[in-house]
């Protein structure tokens, strides 16, 4: 029998089919499975169970890619130029920064396509498979379609296969579909427009068996798993640009052609005056150079940088360096449920036991918390004991702790009834060692209960525990506040789970009986006696709740995108405050009816989406950005990786996230805590701001320089400063000033602010404003001293020094003007920053020896000065101080008068 070819991705809907119309459409034997000639014929035709490795830029091309941008230009050309002067020393140091920067660059860029690698080692290695009639182990790699697979608990699912038999099988989808809970599976067919997450029929590449056996035949691998499709939407993805670099991209441009306007002005005017070309040249790269700040990508980097170690310590690892400054511009934050807001760890929270609730404190494994009513302990006794027991007893979990950590192993639903157990002074092996088990009655998604048979010193006991409606209709009788037995009252005990279901609870029905006499499967037919319910779901994490509360009051929104069910996505999110009691829920299917339009209209008046698929991820995170919305998308799953990568920021959990969100996502939380975001956030809008006061800081010295060349090209005069000057000026005060902005601490009202809107320029009208006015000062100190001194006789030398250093104290004394945007330069702390008052000796004592040390003197042309020229000097700096300090103070006046208008 010839093969089938390998069935295409989403044209085969295998859930929907039989699992003998399965067997058949690939040509499979559900009793023996392929031949090893078949198997081998297929391995060869179809390739192996693996996913297809991406391939990569190469080295070299995402180094060069470094210096592809405005900015990274101008320093080239201006390299290029410094070099064609001869002056080789300032081209060496110009281009070392580009060097520098494009290194620093090429180390943190590049690493997305690491994520494949990591999908591709998250398929199991060894697999259980039948061939030619004999169970026999191979590597997942060689399986191919037809394979007939068996599966147990522990196991890591190999393929995408369709069930053929099943026997209490339970996988853990989380990762792939955001599913809290396992998926118990059955073997029924299921509708062909049935969503991922409600295939139940089918077991997925990645995900893993937590309970039960059960087999399958392979009817996908490598890239045409589920897991492989997703690893698709990961190559399709581009990583987009961050608001920083689109707003320093805009910013170069400007720059660049600002620079090479006035460059060819000066040239121009001055040719046009009667001097010569070649000085007039000279003049025009002396202006170029000026108004270029070398210093800037310096500048950026290293603050981004600071930023990385800030955020490390607050337990946020930075994977891109752009990423820092991302979260301080993030409009709306994209959360996933499990795992990410929730603790991932199923928790009891409410029993309900002779008719009275009692309270559960306490999340996740660890079994620590009280069992409450109206606020005090109630001690286990009555109707209560009997409720736990059962919990305890029907239940194949166990619960033990390891360094430190409470884990599990089993079904998460069964590990919480032990752990409510615990909470009340049980162990529950003591409780199996006084109980012993005799018969047990699976759980069966046809049933929906599991049974189980015990002996002690009263004799046998059965324990049932399910669906709410199926033990009801097994049980006659209800156990009373007292622990006397009554009348069942059914519709009054549906009503009470109704209610803890509408509280986003999983509820569970736990019966007893005492006879026991014949088959099990028969003496849980009727007659038992309701003990009780308890109620479970997976927890707000701690943190989260306030820091959803800090966002929305810092202006970002925050939208739960989950696998789960709406009813439990809309009980967790009113929890957390996302929204109020009985919101709006938009599901996948209803995404998936939605045109483009529609969608962005939906993402923009809804906070919750649930049971979403990742290619609905992909497209909401897409509508947000297409409103204009700077997007950061957090999870932990695979089925996140594509919408992480995708974002303007990805966000993934360290500890409890998948190798392949870690890998697609731009920022990794150590602590696994939704709270780490807020303080990640807060540390971006702080770097956003150093970035900000450097740059405000470093134009008004390019701007006063380039004033300075054009006004003496315009007035027919002598240069006042030279290129090389130029240069000594930009990187020295760039390096020993501006950077020590870096580590200006976060202003306090940082997150009282809203987001900076996307598209928004790097300076305001206010900043450009202050830099003209910090610039004509300069023009007017640094070139009217220049011009008096040369009237009162001195050298071109001496008067060149005193241009110099006006534009280095004016920086210096501007420097503090710059720690705060708004405030007076005191606001802020005068020695909050240990390192501005090092960069400032320090510079003091380079310009020192600018001035005085012959060496230097003969390399700068530069020459002593005295102390007429010094006060002169110091009065040029106040006054940029002074006048900055006046401009600020009117215009915190103005702003309450402006916004009582408003």
């Amino acid at each position: 029998m010839s093969s089938p070819p390998s069935p295409p991705r989403l044209v085969q809907d295998w859930h929907a089919l039989s699992p003998e119309a399965a067997a058949a459409a690939l040509g499979a034997d559900l009793e023996v499975g392929l031949s090893q000639v078949e198997a081998a014929d297929r391995s060869q035709r179809l390739g192996p169970n693996a996913l297809t490795a991406q391939v990569g830029r190469s080295a070299w091309r995402r180094f060069a890619l470094q210096f592809h941008q405005p900015l990274i230009y101008i320093l080239l050309a201006s390299g290029a130029v410094t070099a064609f002067l001869g002056e080789w020393i300032d081209s060496g140091v110009i281009l070392g920064v580009v060097l520098v920067n494009a290194l620093v660059g090429f180390i943190q860029e590049g690493r997305a396509e690491e994520a494949l690698a990591a999908l591709a080692r998250s398929v199991a290695s060894q697999v259980t498979v039948t061939r030619e009639g004999r169970r026999q182990h191979l590597d997942a790699v060689d399986l191919v379609p037809g394979d007939l697979v068996w599966l147990a608990a522990g196991d890591k699912v190999p393929a995408d296969l369709r069930l053929i038999a099943s026997h209490c099988l339970a996988v853990s989808e989380a990762a792939l579909t955001g599913e809290s809970l396992p998926v118990v599976k059955a073997l029924a067919s299921c509708g062909a427009d049935t969503r991922l997450a409600d295939r139940d029929n089918m077991a997925y590449a990645g995900t893993m068996v937590v309970a039960g056996q059960g087999a399958g035949l392979v009817v996908a691998t490598g890239d045409g798993t589920e897991t492989g499709r997703i690893a698709g939407l990961l190559r399709e993805t581009e990583v987009l640009s961050t608001p920083l670099t689109r707003a320093m991209g805009r910013f170069s441009q400007l720059l660049l052609w600002v620079i090479l306007a006035l460059a060819a002005l000066s040239f121009g005017v001055g040719v046009a005056r009667g001097e010569p070309p070649v000085e007039m040249l000279m003049a025009a790269v002396a202006l170029a150079v000026g108004a270029i700040p070398e210093g800037l990508p310096a500048a950026i980097t290293v603050t981004l940088a600071i930023g990385v170690a800030r955020m490390a310590r607050r337990r946020a690892i930075i994977r891109r360096l752009p990423a820092v400054e991302t979260l301080g511009s993030t409009t709306v934050i994209c959360s996933d449920k499990t795992g990410t807001l929730t603790e991932n760890q199923m928790t009891v929270r409410e029993l309900l036991a002779g008719g009275r609730h009692v309270h559960v404190t306490g999340e996740g494994y660890a079994p620590e918390g009280v069992l409450a009513r109206d606020g005090a302990a109630v001690e286990v006794d009555g109707p209560l004991a009997p409720l736990l027991l059962a919990g305890v007893l029907c239940n194949d979990a166990t619960l033990a702790q390891r360094g430190g950590q409470w884990e599990i192993t089993g079904d998460p639903t069964e590990a919480a009834l032990l752990v409510v157990a615990r909470k009340a002074g049980w162990d529950e092996e003591d409780c199996r060692r006084q109980w012993p088990r005799d018969a047990e009655l699976p759980f069966d998604s046809t049933h929906q209960f599991m049974a189980t048979v015990h002996r002690g010193g009263t004799g046998q006991v059965v324990f049932l525990k399910g669906a709410v409606e199926r033990i009801l209709s097994r049980c006659n009788r209800q156990t009373g506040d007292a622990g006397e037995p009554l009348p069942l009252d059914e519709e009054a005990i549906l009503a009470q789970a109704d209610a803890m279901a509408d509280r986003g609870l999983r509820v569970l029905a736990f019966a007893r009986g005492c006879d026991v006499a014949g088959p099990l499967a028969a003496a849980v037919e009727g007659g038992l006696e309701f003990i009780g319910l308890q109620g479970m779901l997976d927890p707000p994490r701690g943190g989260a709740i306030g820091a959803v509360r800090a966002c929305h009051r810092a202006g970002v929104r925050v939208k739960m995108i989950t696998g789960d069910h709406a009813a439990t996505a809309r009980a967790i999110a009113h929890q957390l405050g996302l929204v109020r009691a009985g919101a709006d829920v938009l599901t996948g299917r209803d995404l998936a009816a939605l045109d483009e339009p529609g969608l962005r209209a939906a993402v923009g008046a809804t906070d919750v989406f649930a049971r979403v698929e990742p290619e609905q991820k992909l497209r909401l995170v897409a509508a947000l950005q297409a409103r204009g919305e700077v997007v950061a998308m957090t999870g932990d799953g695979v089925n996140d990786a594509p919408a992480l990568k995708a974002a303007d920021i990805g966000i993934a959990m360290g500890a409890g996230g998948t190798e392949v969100a870690k890998e697609a996502a731009a920022m990794v939380l150590t602590d696994d805590n939704f709270a780490t975001i807020e303080a990640a956030v807060e540390e971006g809008r702080g770097v956003y701001d150093n970035l900000v006061k450097f740059i405000a800081w470093t134009l008004p010295t390019n701007f006063g320089e380039g004033l300075v060349i054009l006004a003496a090209i315009l007035a027919g005069v002598t240069l006042p400063i030279t290129p090389l000057q130029i240069l000594w000026i930009n990187m020295t005060t760039a390096v020993l000033l501006g950077l020590t902005l870096a580590f200006e601490p976060i202003e306090p009202d940082v997150m009282r602010r809203p987001p900076r809107p996307p598209g928004s320029p790097v300076l305001d009208r206010v900043l450009v404003g202050r830099i003209v006015l910090v610039g004509v000062v300069l023009l007017a100190g640094a070139f009217g001293l220049f011009l008096r001194w040369r009237e009162l006789g001195a050298s071109l030398e001496e008067a060149r020094t005193v241009a110099v250093n006006v534009f280095v104290f004016c920086e210096m004394v501007y420097l503090f003007n710059c720690r705060s945007l708004e405030g007076p330069f005191w606001s802020s702390g005068l020695f909050s920053n240990p390192w501005l008052w090092g960069g400032l000796i320090c510079m003091a004592g380079l310009q020192a020896a600018f001035t005085y040390w012959p060496p230097m003197q003969a390399v700068f042309a530069s020459a002593s000065l005295h102390g007429g020229h010094w006060v002169e000097i110091g009065l040029a700096g106040g006054s940029v101080g002074v006048l900055v300090g006046l401009e600020k103070r009117l215009r915190r006046r103005s702003a309450p008068v402006e916004a009582r208008a408003a």
